[in-house]
């Protein structure tokens, strides 16, 4: 392995940009690297080493020829597939869409591009983002789920084959393999990234979202990408740094019994860790109102899904797995009454979400039951995501360490709507107290 797959996202692009690296040079050393373990991971679903390539070389002639470089100039990036791709293939994990090829390419792999990223690979998604998952294997132990649905794009960078991918969560789809596979997972607030060109799943509750090496990391994609002006308060590259130790709360949540014995101690060690470097950690639980989110989540996914695939379930039943077939059965079963009253119950838990938070900075709380399970047959649990989604606030997983099997533990982190930038500053003052970093891991 040579310096090159360990650079981050922001040494890799001030790199690109200063021309101290040539994207040629930088996208040879990812695909040789890609190329050794995919055999192993199969992290993408397509992957074209004459694309990357005239891409990667793309990039260059435009810095040479003095061309205005965007902030993500020369960056390799992974892109979940169910972003269309113009001309490039996009399966959705799903046999129903072999050989689609879409014309236009999803709003954000448009801005990415404009920034001067390019589509190094597509990344395996599992099907049409749900549960089944793809054949992608966890780079710390190819004998456990990487987690999914974004399962290719945290795989991918945490195995170093990339510095950023895209991923999108309606449950737990990127927090939950960012916390299996040890690196850092991103969902913005709802709204904040663009949803155009995604395939839709649950349209109240879909939401793209990054992964990285680092919170800096997210911070710098997320500034490049994000929708809409970007104002003093919302700016997130660069991050500013807090003038004062978080105030913090401990949230172990209404499913804190389901959590492994080492994800629980990780957790209060960590809670330590934060106290001892200057955070103020209160602990406390949600409002009794939220010990039924999880089924007014339920609720509003599977209405969603029903009336969303509906159309492509009716053509194509056979090429849909049993479980997605009764998880949209589910959802058909479910009347335009039910579900007004779980978007009513939605606003309610929004509503009395700010005072909740109000005089803190964030919540700390598991981002999974524990490590990777020992299984390829699903994708874990993302009951520890579920409420944070429904609210469509900003969560952030970072590693935190690793558990008894040698597979990384994470810490989740959520904030409040419309202040993505000032969780991300946050998110880095506890990467920092916390130390940890898990490396790429050897093959």
């Amino acid at each position: 392995m040579s310096k090159l797959e360990r650079l981050s996202l922001h040494a890799a692009v001030e790199q690109l940009r200063a021309g101290e690296l040539t994207c040629a040079d930088y996208t040879v050393a990812l695909l040789a690297h890609t190329e050794s373990l995919e055999k192993t991971i199969h992290a993408f679903a397509w992957l074209d080493r004459g694309h990357a390539l005239t891409a990667a070389r793309a990039a260059d002639a435009q810095r040479t020829a003095g061309l205005k470089l965007g902030r993500l100039h020369g960056v390799p990036l992974g892109v979940k597939d169910i972003f269309a791709t113009a001309g490039i293939p996009t399966g959705m994990g799903s046999p129903a869409f072999d050989g689609f090829v879409p014309e236009k390419s999803a709003t954000m792999v448009v801005r990415a591009e404009a920034q001067g990223a390019f589509t190094f690979g597509k990344t395996v998604t599992a099907e049409l983002a749900y549960f089944t998952p793809g054949p992608t294997r966890n780079p710390w132990n190819p004998a456990h789920t990487p987690g999914g649905s974004s399962m290719g794009s945290a795989a991918a960078v945490a195995a170093g084959m990339l510095p950023l991918a895209f991923g999108t969560q309606t449950n737990g789809s990127v927090i939950r393999p960012a916390a299996f596979c040890g690196c850092v997972g991103f969902k913005p607030g709802e709204g904040t990234l663009a949803t155009t060109g995604i395939q839709p799943f649950s349209p109240t509750l879909d939401q793209p979202g990054l992964f990285a090496r680092s919170v800096e990391d997210v911070a710098l994609a997320f500034a490049a990408l994000r929708e809409g002006p970007e104002t003093s308060r919302t700016e997130a590259w660069p991050l500013s740094p807090l003038n004062r130790p978080p105030r913090l709360v401990a949230v172990r949540s209404p499913v804190w019994t389901q959590a492994e014995p080492a994800a629980q101690q990780s957790f209060v060690v960590t809670l330590a860790c934060l106290r001892a470097a200057g955070a103020e950690v209160t602990e406390t639980e949600l409002p009794a109102a939220f010990k039924n989110a999880h089924a007014v989540h339920r609720t509003i996914m599977a209405f969603e899904a029903a009336r969303t695939l509906g159309e492509l379930q009716s053509r194509q039943r056979v090429k849909l797995s049993a479980v997605l077939n009764r998880f949209l059965d589910e959802g058909h079963a479910i009347d335009a009454a039910a579900h007004a009253v779980a978007l009513a119950q939605r606003q309610t838990l929004r509503a009395g979400f700010g005072p909740f938070l109000a005089g803190f900075d964030a919540i700390v709380t598991p981002p999974t039951r524990g490590e990777a399970p020992a299984t390829l047959e699903h994708t874990g649990d993302p009951v520890f995501c579920t409420i944070w989604t429904l609210l469509g606030v900003p969560a952030l997983s970072l590693p935190v360490g690793f558990g008894p099997l040698g597979l990384p533990l994470g810490l989740q982190i959520v904030g409040t709507l419309e202040d993505d930038a000032h969780l991300l500053r946050v998110s880095r003052w506890i990467e920092q107290a916390v130390a940890f970093a898990p490396g790429i891991p050897e093959q």
